[in-house]
């Protein structure tokens, strides 16, 4: 499973959702809290051009927010990225 970074802050229930789907797929992945720490915060939102959390990340993948992740998931190409193997 490649590796997964989600951006999130606590009381975040967008947050709460996108990391609920994750693990109920299997997927461990590193979490960061921006709420508190501004360094985070801006490489989050240069990484993926956006301010707003969750923002996800599958390898070196954006696939942007909740809603995003969800869509992929409807869609089937959730798991297809979920197994794909990292290079």
């Amino acid at each position: 499973m490649p590796p997964i970074t989600i951006y999130t802050t606590p009381l975040c229930p967008y947050c709460m959702r996108a990391k609920r789907l994750l693990t109920t797929k299997g997927a461990s992945f590193e979490e960061i809290d921006v709420m508190m720490d501004p360094d985070q915060r801006r490489t989050m939102e240069q990484r993926s051009g956006r301010h707003t959390v969750p923002q996800i990340f599958i390898a070196d993948t954006h696939i942007g927010g909740c809603d995003d992740l969800y869509r992929l998931d409807e869609t089937g190409e959730l798991d297809a990225l979920l197994q794909e193997t990292p290079a």
